[in-house]
């Protein structure tokens, strides 16, 4: 299977349990629950599919209201990874939101990930801040 058998959707249905299936393949600890809770927050969000119906990438577009937009949870499943699929779904989700009429959108990631996101994707790096709320002195 290769990329141009993926369909990307914006705003298509996707559900709990496929968002938590496929966090748990790519590595994290998902919390049953969350997205269907997070969902009617977001601006959209990207689904990439295989041609059989199952989710093999997925990002969220949080938003602000205005001209802010914010990528969360980007993921391809690791068995459909190094294929260019996060490549589309996040040019998708760049297009979407730039078709929202946001004026910026936002990414933060780890540091093994600033060659997809800066030179597959066309972020440039910006200057930011980060408080880790749970470890901060109130």
């Amino acid at each position: 299977m290769s990329a141009s058998d993926i369909i990307l959707r914006w705003r298509h249905p996707v559900s709990d349990a496929e968002i938590v299936e496929l966090t748990r393949a790519h590595g994290g600890n998902p919390e049953p629950g969350w997205w269907d809770k997070v969902q009617n927050h977001s601006l959209g969000w990207v689904t990439a599919r295989a041609e059989e119906g199952s989710l093999v990438g997925f990002v969220n577009v949080a938003w602000d209201g205005g001209a802010h937009a914010f990528l969360v949870d980007t993921k391809t499943h690791p068995s459909h990874q190094r294929q260019g699929i996060g490549t589309m779904i996040v040019r998708r989700a760049a297009q979407e939101a730039k078709r929202a009429g946001c004026e910026w959108l936002f990414v933060d990631f780890d540091s093994h990930l600033e060659s997809f996101y800066l030179d597959a994707c066309g972020f440039r790096p910006t200057a930011a801040g980060l408080i880790h709320l749970p470890s901060a002195a109130t």
